[in-house]
C-alpha cells in the first residue's frame, strides 16, 4: 500500500506540482478552478471521459505514457464520474479541488487511488465502495437464512460501515455536502440488502417470510428521500429506489411468480410515476423496471401493454430506445428458436462455436471476476445438479473480465480440475450483451439437444430450477 502511495504521489508531483502550487494562492472567493489527471495502466482505450449524471462533460485523452491532465477554469463542485470503458467510478469535487488518479485496469476498483488536493474524501469514497462491494458478494448464502439470522448478519456489517465513516468523517473533518454522498453510502447498502430480501428469499427457498418481518423492519423507508436532487446521479441510490419499487409490489403479490407478472409491473411503474418528481431519477427507475421485466415475460402481446405506459411515463429518448433495442433483442431469444452464436474462446484461446458442444441438454451460466462469491456458488450449484443429471451438459462462460484474469480466476478456484463443467470466455462484452441480452451475470440459459432454446431467462438459484430444468 505505501508503494502505490508513493508511486502514485511521484507522477502527480512531477506533471503538476509546479502549476498546482502556483495556484494555491488563487483559490478564493468566485474562483472555481480544479484540476484533474491520471495514469492509467494497462489501458483498454486511449481516452478518459469526465461526466456529470448522463452528461458528458469533457474527454481527456491519454499521452504516451498513458497519462492525461486538464485544467478546469471554473468546476461546479458535487459529484462526477470518470469512464474509462467499459468501467467507470465516481469523484467528488469540492471547489479547487487538485485530484491525480492511478488505477490499473486489470483490477479497476481496488487499484484506483487518489493523490493531492480532496484525496482523502475520494478515497474514502472508494474503501466504503470496496466494503460495500465485497459485503453484497458475501450475501448469496445469507439471504437463504431465516430472518433473525438474516438481521443479525447484515446489522453487524452495518454497524462496521457506519463505525468506518464516523472515524473519517472525524478526521476529515468534510463539509455538509460530501456528507450527504457519504452517509448515503451506508445507509443506501444496508436498505438495498433489507427491501432486497424477502424477494430473494423466496426466490431461492421457495418460502415467503413477509408476515415473519418485524413491525419495524421498514422503518428506514421514513429517512431515505426519493426525491433528493443531491443523489439522483448516484447509482446506489437508484438501484435502492428499484427494489423498493419491486418491494412494495411483492408485499401485495402472492407468490414470487405473481411479482414479475405483467399487472404488477404496470403497478411497478405507476407507483414509480406517483412517488417520484424527479425526471432523472423517474426515468433511469422505470428504464430498470423495464429491462427487469423484459427478462422475465416474453409475450409479445403483455409487452405491447407494458411498453404503452412505460412510453408515457418516460422522456429520455435515448433511454427508451435502448430498452425498445432490448425488447428485440429478447424476442429473438424466444422458447425453440436457434440459440445465436458469439466469439467464445477455450482454455487455449482456441475460437469456440458454442453450438458445436450442443448435441445434448445443455446449461450455460455466467460468472464475472467482480462476483467472486456468485462465481464459487454457481460452480458448486452445478456440481450438485451434475450428481443428479449426469447426461446434462454444463458451459460456464465468463464476461466483463480480460482473458489473463478468467485465466487467473480458474486456477485461483481450481474451476478447470472439474470435469463436470466446461470453462469458456467471452471476449466481446458487447456482442454477448447484445445477441444473448446479458447485461448481468444472474442469468441461466437452458438449450435443447439440437441447440434451440428451452428457457433463456432462468436463475440457477431460482427454487423451481429443477422443474424448468425437466421441461
Amino acid at each position: 500500500m505505501a508503494k502505490k502511495y508513493f508511486l502514485l504521489f511521484s507522477f502527480s508531483f512531477i506533471i503538476s506540482s509546479t502549476t498546482l502550487i502556483s495556484c494555491k494562492n488563487s483559490f478564493d472567493g468566485d474562483n472555481y478552478v480544479a484540476y484533474l489527471g491520471g495514469e492509467i495502466e494497462n489501458p483498454k482505450c486511449n481516452y478518459v471521459v469526465f461526466m456529470k449524471g448522463e452528461k458528458v462533460i469533457d474527454t481527456f485523452f491519454l499521452d504516451k505514457n498513458n497519462r492525461f491532465f486538464h485544467k478546469f477554469d471554473s468546476l461546479t463542485p458535487g459529484l462526477y464520474s470518470f469512464k474509462h470503458d467499459p468501467e467507470y467510478q465516481y469523484i467528488y469535487f469540492d471547489k479547487n479541488d487538485s485530484l491525480m488518479l492511478r488505477l490499473n485496469t486489470l483490477d479497476f476498483d481496488n487499484s484506483l487511488m487518489f493523490c493531492g488536493r480532496g484525496d482523502e474524501k475520494n478515497n474514502f469514497l472508494m474503501e466504503l465502495f470496496i466494503q460495500n462491494n465485497n459485503d453484497r458478494n458475501q450475501m448469496y448464502e445469507v439471504y437463504t437464512k431465516d430472518i433473525n439470522a438474516f438481521q443479525k448478519n447484515i446489522d453487524s456489517t452495518y454497524k462496521k460501515a457506519k463505525s468506518l465513516y464516523l472515524k473519517r468523517k472525524a478526521f476529515i473533518n468534510w463539509n455538509e455536502d460530501f456528507d450527504k454522498i457519504a452517509s448515503s453510502s451506508v445507509e443506501l447498502n444496508h436498505a438495498y440488502k433489507k427491501e432486497i430480501f424477502p424477494f430473494v428469499h423466496e426466490f431461492r427457498t421457495g418460502k415467503s417470510v413477509k408476515n415473519d418481518l418485524p413491525k419495524d423492519y421498514y422503518k428506514h423507508r421514513k429517512l431515505i428521500d426519493l426525491n433528493d436532487t443531491a443523489l439522483v446521479n448516484y447509482s446506489p441510490f437508484v438501484k435502492y429506489v428499484t427494489v423498493l419499487l419491486n418491494n412494495l409490489v411483492l408485499t401485495d403479490a402472492k407468490d414470487i411468480a405473481d411479482e414479475m407478472s405483467l399487472e404488477s409491473n404496470i403497478k411497478k411503474l405507476q407507483i414509480a410515476d406517483t412517488l417520484i418528481r424527479d425526471k432523472h431519477v423517474k426515468n433511469l427507475v422505470v428504464n430498470n423496471i423495464a429491462n427487469m421485466y423484459l427478462l422475465s415475460d416474453q409475450c409479445t402481446e403483455n409487452n405491447a401493454k407494458f411498453f404503452q405506459l412505460y412510453s408515457k411515463i418516460s422522456t429520455d429518448k435515448k433511454l427508451e430506445a435502448e430498452v425498445m433495442r432490448t425488447s428485440k433483442n429478447v424476442h429473438k431469444l424466444h422458447n425453440n428458436a436457434l440459440l445465436p452464436n458469439i466469439a467464445l474462446q477455450d482454455v487455449t484461446g482456441k475460437s469456440i462455436a458454442i453450438n458445436d458442444l450442443i448435441n445434448t441438454k445443455t446449461v450455460l451460466f455466467f460468472w464475472s471476476k467482480q462476483s467472486d462469491s456468485q462465481a464459487i456458488f454457481s460452480h458448486k450449484k452445478v456440481d450438485e445438479l451434475k450428481a443428479k443429471y449426469p447426461n446434462i451438459r454444463f458451459i460456464s462462460i465468463n464476461i466483463g473480465n480480460s482473458r489473463s484474469e478468467w485465466l487467473n480466476e480458474l486456477k485461483k478456484h481450481k474451476f478447470t480440475s472439474n470435469p463436470n463443467t466446461i470453462e469458456l470466455f467471452s471476449s466481446d462484452f458487447e456482442e454477448i450483451k447484445e445477441k444473448w441480452v446479458i447485461n448481468k451475470i444472474h442469468r441461466t440459459m437452458i438449450i435443447n439437444p439440437n441447440g434451440t432454446i428451452n428457457n433463456a431467462f432462468v436463475s440457477l438459484f431460482d427454487a423451481n430450477f429443477e422443474n424448468k430444468l425437466n421441461n
